[in-house]
This record gives C-alpha cells, sequence and structure tokens, in this order.
C-alpha cells in the first residue's frame, strides 16, 4: 500500500492544514510525523538552549492535542526524540511512503533538515506548501520576493488595496478505519527532553494551554465572550492581565491556529458585532506577521547576522555582567527589570515591554542584539523565526525602521505603568 507522510513542524491543527489536505486527498493511506529533533533543544552559540521549558511545554500539550484530533481522522501520529532524517528514512522503508506533505520553510536550520532528507529520499514525490500567510505569496502584488518593499507601510497598504485573503478548507472527513497503524509513540515529558518542570505563576498574563482547540475556546472568550476584540487597539499596550490583547500569538507560532482562520473570524465579528479601528487593528498586526516572513524570504540569513538587512556597522559590546544584569532583572529600570522577570517566570511579554527592554539592550548598552534575540527565542511561548529576528533588528536599528528610534524607557513607564501596577506585581520585594 502507498503512503502519504504529513510531515509537521510549525503547522500543529488539523483544520486549514493544506499539507494534510492534500495528503487526504491523495487517496494513498496517510501517516503524520513529528520529530522532538535534538537540534532545536541543544545549546545556541550564545549559550542559551533553543527552547526552554515553557514553549516545550506548550508544545507538548498542543502535540497531545493534535495526536486524539488527528486519531479522530483515523491517522496516526508518529513521535520521535531523535534526528529527523534519520527518523523519516526509517519510517518510508517500514510503510512504504512515496509521497511527503510539508509546510514550505526557509531558514536556515529547518532548510537544512528537509535538505538531508531529500538527499537520502531519491524517490519521493514531495509536496511542499507556503502555508504561514495571511497573504499567500502567489497573491501579494509583487512578482518576486526581491521586489518586497523595506518599509511595512507601502507592503500593507499595497497588500490591502490589491491581495486577498484566501478562504478556509472544509474540515475533513475521517479516512476508513483501515488506515490506522501500529503505532505506540507517546508525547514526551519534559525531563525526556532534558528541561526543567515548573508550576505556572499564578500572575502570568499567558495561563493557556497549547492546541487547537485551546486557540479556538480563545478567540471564543476574546472575540464572543467578552467582545474584547471591539477595543483591541485601545488596550493591546497593556502590561497586566489576561484580556489587555488577543494572546493569540503563541497558537499562531506553533500553527494551531492559522493567520486564515483568525481573519476570518475578525470579518465575522465586524459584520455580526462591530467594526471599527480595533478590530481593523488586529488584522493590521496579522500583516505585520506577514512582513516580517516576506523580509525573511528576501534577505535570507541576514536577519540573523549582526549589521542586519541594512548592513550596518555598529560598535556592538558584549559583556556577561551586563548579560546577567539584564536577564535577571537587575537593570537601572525598574520598568525593564518587571519585564525581565515577567520573561523569566512565564516565558510571557506584553509587547510593550519587548520594545523598551530590546531598546535598553540593543541602543542604551549598544549589545549585541543577536543576544537578545537568542534570549528572547529561548524564553518565549510565542517564538516565531521571523517575528522575533525581524522585530529585533527593528530595535537595534539594523531593520526596517526608516527611523531608528530609541526608547525613552523613563516616559514609557510613566505612560503605559503609571500606578506602578505592573511593577508591583513583578518586582514585590522592591521599592521604586
Amino acid at each position: 500500500m502507498n503512503t502519504s507522510l504529513v510531515w509537521f513542524k510549525n503547522d500543529l491543527r488539523v483544520q486549514d492544514q493544506h499539507s494534510l489536505s492534500k495528503a487526504v486527498a491523495s487517496g494513498n493511506r496517510v501517516i503524520a510525523l513529528y520529530c522532538f529533533d535534538p537540534l532545536f533543544f541543544e545549546e545556541d552559540i550564545f549559550g542559551f538552549k533553543k527552547t526552554e521549558k515553557y514553549r516545550a511545554q506548550f508544545l507538548i500539550e498542543t502535540l497531545s492535542e493534535l495526536k486524539n484530533s488527528l486519531l479522530d481522522l483515523n491517522i496516526d501520529l508518529l513521535l520521535y526524540i531523535d534526528n529527523t532524517s534519520d527518523n523519516i528514512i526509517k519510517i518510508i522503508k517500514e510503510y512504504n511512503v512515496t509521497d511527503i506533505f510539508i509546510q514550505k520553510e526557509w531558514t536556515q536550520e529547518e532548510k537544512d533538515i528537509i535538505t538531508s532528507v531529500r538527499k537520502k529520499t531519491s524517490t519521493i514525490t514531495w509536496h511542499e506548501t507556503y502555508d504561514q500567510f495571511l497573504f499567500h505569496p502567489d497573491d501579494i502584488p509583487y512578482e518576486e520576493f526581491a521586489k518586497i518593499p523595506n518599509v511595512f507601510t507601502v507592503f500593507r497598504k499595497e497588500c490591502e488595496k490589491k491581495a486577498t485573503v484566501g478562504p478556509i478548507l472544509a474540515p475533513l472527513q475521517p479516512l476508513p478505519v483501515a488506515n490506522r497503524i501500529e503505532n505506540n509513540t507517546k508525547v514526551p515529558t519534559l525531563q525526556k527532553l532534558g528541561l526543567d518542570t515548573f508550576t505556572v505563576d499564578v500572575r502570568t498574563a499567558f495561563p493557556f494551554k497549547g492546541g487547537e482547540l485551546q486557540a479556538k475556546k480563545r478567540i471564543q472568550h476574546y472575540f464572543w465572550g467578552t467582545q474584547k476584540l471591539a477595543f483591541y487597539k485601545k488596550t493591546r499596550n497593556g502590561l497586566v492581565g489576561i484580556d489587555y490583547s488577543s494572546k493569540l500569538s503563541p497558537w499562531l507560532a506553533n500553527g494551531s491556529i492559522s493567520a486564515r482562520q483568525i481573519y476570518w473570524e475578525v470579518k465575522q465579528f465586524e459584520k455580526e458585532i462591530k467594526k471599527n479601528q480595533d478590530t481593523y487593528w488586529l488584522i493590521f498586526e496579522l500583516i505585520w506577521r506577514d512582513y516580517f516572513k516576506y523580509v525573511s524570504l528576501k534577505y535570507g540569513n541576514a536577519i540573523f547576522k549582526i549589521g542586519g538587512i541594512l548592513h550596518k556597522a555598529y560598535d556592538w559590546n558584549t559583556n556577561n555582567i551586563a548579560l546577567q544584569e539584564w536577564i535577571e532583572g537587575r537593570t537601572p529600570y525598574d520598568f525593564v527589570n518587571a519585564n525581565m522577570i515577567e520573561l523569566q517566570e512565564t516565558g510571557w511579554m506584553s509587547n510593550r515591554g519587548r520594545q523598551n527592554v530590546a531598546s535598553y539592550w540593543a541602543k542604551e548598552l549598544k549589545q549585541d542584539w543577536r543576544i537578545g534575540a537568542a534570549y528572547f527565542e529561548s524564553m518565549l511561548i510565542d517564538y516565531d523565526v521571523h517575528s522575533n529576528w525581524g522585530n529585533w533588528m527593528y530595535n537595534a536599528g539594523v531593520g526596517n525602521d526608516p527611523r531608528d528610534r530609541t526608547f525613552n524607557i523613563k516616559s514609557q513607564t510613566e505612560r503605559y505603568d503609571a500606578q506602578g501596577k505592573f511593577r508591583k506585581l513583578w518586582l514585590q520585594n522592591q521599592l521604586f
């Protein structure tokens, strides 16, 4: 029996999932795979684990849910903690895999893994689909990625005028029970991945679990239950509590939900409840997310280099004492400290916090911005390679900000935490 293999990466859902839908339509037996490749759990060049406990736990929860959702479709999800290419070769032989369906990747580490598999599988038919975008590459008004503009506003206005958002795919029907295989692989624990266990901090602004159904629950609450979407732009710079922003970024980052699904849910809300600047602003943020993906498609590995996409030669420093003070929240700024402690204790930080702590690290201290980006990669539940490195370039003055701004942290503190509520929450034993 010929078999189609769906190789899951950051597209961990069953609905509106193009690779899975194409595999089901192939007429073959369908199996699925996710590999906890050691590459993504080892230390990087700056000494941080590439994936720390918070995102790993969110991933574990997501895959537990995905495994069950796939079983409802009579598709087995095979899970391995091992070198990806070695496992895929074994699976190809064992199950007579003829076709592999994957989300198209272009950043170096992800590309290298796919290339290593391709080299060992010359007889396989590959089906790669861009499935991370709001505006699909075929639908944007640029014939080639080299023509993507270097200013976000230009990109946004052109796309809003000329691009369309694709429809959501129809729900999949279960395959025959005979599609099932004998599969005893299990979702690993944090300990199996070499990470510490933890208790969720009661103060966290992100107490949610991973998984496609959890993402839908969050949308149900934020859009339809509380209707907080109607105030999103006004509250999105908040710092305390679960509802100052949509908090959808972690599910988006690992693909538990697609940008298209969020977009069409916003459109439904605008039709049934209210359409205003606030509802539009969530779509605006989805376009920013797209933009950073297109920037990385245009510039490739330049997004990871110290000069960024502008090839700017600043005089960067590397000071280990400054790094420890920044990580542990022992800087001269209470606002920076509170944000860094929140990140250390929960794996979450608000957008406003991220802008300020990055500006302090890169602009005031003039420390190598890539160290900050790597620390965020390690710690953030919602780490997305394109958004993280794109935003850090932006804040460091080597990316897509034509103004090259430095944040005035004192005035930011007065504006966004005037009563000290956020700082009191995270600096409980300190006076300020």
